[in-house]
């Protein structure tokens, strides 16, 4: 009290103002995207992805799900049957093993899946882990667009050199000269043949993996 009036207390400041969280998440998701000049989106754990990022994601699935699918059918190409060669009944043999060219391919298709999976594992590490990006450096890709090409290449000469056997008896059928052999060995022929499908495209999803590096590279 002064000179006998009453002093009124200040007025308290103003809260401020709460940012909402939905608001704040926008904000840091617009300063990662100014940064890396890519659309991105929220993780469920917390982290970044960019569109490049999910691109990447899925063409490692893909060339990992065809690699598995033509390794798998290969090794199950197995199969013992009999076929009536003018008047004789000739027991067929027939495995992927007993052909150097299929065991080329499920050698490749083999390295490929680890491969693949390896590069899975990193990543997920990254998002989950480190809330990095998928390629963290351009040295990083440098080295996985140079397995990429790798890979397509060999898995174009593995499907080229299982297709392109002419001698049965080193085609994994072991018999004598043998006409339409595919009647008796269906089974078998089927198995190949979807094995050396899924190969090629397996090539196809390796060099769309290595442009898509090429991309990643050119732009940052």
């Amino acid at each position: 009290m002064m000179n006998g009036h009453k002093t009124e207390p200040a007025p308290p400041p103003p809260p401020p103002s709460a940012t909402p969280r939905q608001l704040t998440e926008a904000k840091v998701m617009a300063e990662e995207n100014g940064r890396q000049g890519e659309p991105c989106v929220r993780s469920k754990t917390g982290g970044i992805l960019t569109k490049g990022d999910v691109v990447v994601l899925t063409l490692r699935l893909l060339c990992m799900a065809t690699s598995v699918t033509g390794m798998s059918f290969m090794v199950t190409a197995r199969q013992v049957s009999a076929a009536s060669f003018y008047g004789f009944q000739l027991q067929l043999h027939s495995k992927w093993s007993f052909s150097y060219s299929f065991e080329y391919l499920v050698g490749v298709t083999a390295t490929a899946t680890a491969y693949s999976l390896l590069q899975l594992l990193i990543a997920g590490s990254r998002l989950l882990v480190k809330k990095s990006p998928v390629i963290p450096s351009r040295n990083q890709a440098w080295l996985v667009f140079a397995g990429d090409q790798i890979l397509a290449y060999a898995m174009m000469s593995a499907g080229s050199a299982a297709s392109g056997v002419a001698n049965l008896n080193r085609t994994g059928i072991r018999h004598t000269a043998l006409p339409n052999f595919c009647k008796s060995l269906d089974s078998f022929c089927d198995h190949v043949t979807v094995s050396i499908a899924f190969t090629f495209f397996s090539c196809v999803m390796y060099a769309a993996a290595a442009v898509q590096d090429v991309i990643w590279l050119s732009t940052h």
